[in-house]
């Protein structure tokens, strides 16, 4: 009888333990037991550079392209407007490109804008290529940083024609094929017009979006962003990994800003700063070696010229900031030993602010230099500095407390009465004494200065 009653008990509690547990499975599921769960939110990242291609550029898009990577972005979108710029960061940054596992679309906009030099192999480079009405791209020959070199007077154009660009020297000639190679094959790789890519480079030529459009230069032509992404929707790339669909359809755009320090190399890195910050770091060197002990020139031409060093990627931007660190700390620690009125400590402030600045890597992990210590570090330097400064200033006014000099603007007492010339005691010592009006026996007397062993006074009233 106990079993018979206990076991509908039994199911009803298990049956009712088996449909909650079926219940959440469900509702954990999203409702339904083919759901895939909540969609991942599709991004795009847009980086924009509308300045010359440099190693502070190369820098911000190589981390920008990081982050796309990082955080599983559909795709990357370089919104390019540039006059072009040094051929290593260029290179550098086709080399990210054509091993990107992240899609790399070059945006030549708004209208107006140019792809011109670097820009030219940038585009080539890219995954898909694109470009604004009113846009241009080409003239991408190299140049020697110290410009073209001149004409053969006697090779002058005629009227109305045209001389082909005939490089002066191996040097040039080496240059300008190896530009040419490189860009036929970024061409082919992309299958994009190979003839223009050549003619760009070997004859600075430059045709119009619609002319490279039709020339299968670039792949669209979009007006703005949204169109962009529009007709982007659907195409396919080739990738490292193989092809793939680009999905733009609703796609969120991030757009990543340049920071500080990117924004502040990129301008020291302009070819006008970067040639007038050489310029006065040899003149600045020049009259320090005619005028030794000058110094000022000495420390602005050590400065500027590391500097130039630098935005003319002469020198990597490790080495030309730890040279800037080392100038700095020396021109500091020179101060507390060369009489040089402030300008060895203040010039080795300003070459170790730079050099932290150039020598900080954010995109290392474990390389990452505090702002907030740099700037410690340089209030206490400057503090240091400005406290020495005004102890020296300070102690020059104080009066001097040892030696003959210490008895000026103290007192004395006559030992006799005289009316110009007599003795006078002081600190238990007896001094000839000048006076400029007649003194009385024990009168007090003020010390105005000491001329060898004669002080000279003035009667107190």
């Amino acid at each position: 009888m106990f079993i018979a009653r206990t076991a509908p008990f039994t199911v009803r509690v298990l049956a009712a333990a088996l449909g909650g547990l079926a219940i959440t499975a469900i509702a954990q599921d999203g409702g339904s037991p083919d759901s895939g769960g909540p969609e991942r939110l599709r991004t795009a990242v847009l980086v924009e550079i509308s300045d010359a291609i440099s190693p502070a550029t190369r820098e911000f898009f190589e981390g920008a392209l990081e982050r796309a990577e990082e955080t599983g972005a559909e795709l990357l979108i370089l919104q390019l407007d540039t006059p072009g710029g040094l051929s290593d960061s260029m290179r550098d940054m086709i080399r990210a490109i054509l091993n990107s596992p992240v899609p790399v679309v070059t945006f030549v906009a708004p209208p107006g804008a140019h792809a011109a030099s670097a820009g030219t192999f940038i585009l080539y480079a890219s995954h898909v290529a694109a470009m604004a009405p009113g846009t241009n791209l080409g003239a991408a020959s190299p140049v020697p940083i110290s410009g073209p070199p001149p004409r053969d007077p006697g090779g002058a154009d005629k009227e109305g024609e045209r001389e082909p660009r005939d490089p002066a020297t191996a040097m040039d000639r080496k240059a300008l094929n190896d530009a040419v190679a490189y860009i036929r094959s970024i061409a082919e790789m992309r299958g994009r017009d190979v003839e223009f890519a050549q003619a760009a480079v070997a004859e600075a030529a430059s045709i119009t979006a619609a002319e490279a459009l039709r020339r299968g230069v670039i792949d669209l032509m979009a007006d703005d962003l949204p169109g962009l992404l529009r007709a982007l929707d659907g195409r396919e790339v080739s990738l490292p990994a193989g092809k793939r669909a680009l999905a733009t359809q609703d796609i969120a755009v991030e757009r990543i800003e340049m920071n500080w320090r990117t924004a502040l190399l990129t301008v020291l890195a302009n070819p006008l700063v970067a040639y007038g910050l050489l310029l006065i770091g040899i003149y600045g060197l020049l009259f320090e070696g005619y005028n030794p002990g000058a110094i000022l020139p000495g420390v602005v031409g050590g400065v500027c010229l590391l500097l130039g060093l630098y935005a003319l990627q002469v020198l990597s931007v490790n080495f030309a900031g730890l040279a800037l660190i080392l100038l700095g700390v020396g021109m500091m620690i020179g101060e507390f030993f060369v009489p040089s009125f402030g300008a060895l400590g203040l010039g080795g402030l300003v070459a170790f602010v730079f050099g932290s600045i150039v020598l900080m890597d954010t995109d290392e992990p474990g390389a990452y230099l505090n702002r907030g210590l740099i700037g410690g570090i340089a209030v206490a330097a400057g503090s240091a500095m400005l406290g020495t400064v005004w102890l020296a200033v300070r102690q020059r006014r104080r009066r001097v407390v040892t030696g003959p000099e210490s008895m000026v603007g103290d007192f004395a007492v006559a030992l006799s009465g005289f009316a110009e010339r007599g003795r006078v005691r002081i600190y238990g010592e007896s001094w000839n004494a000048v006076a400029s009006r007649p003194v009385r026996a024990g009168q007090r007397v003020r010390v105005d200065r000491i001329d060898g062993l004669t002080l000279h006074v003035t009667p107190e009233d």
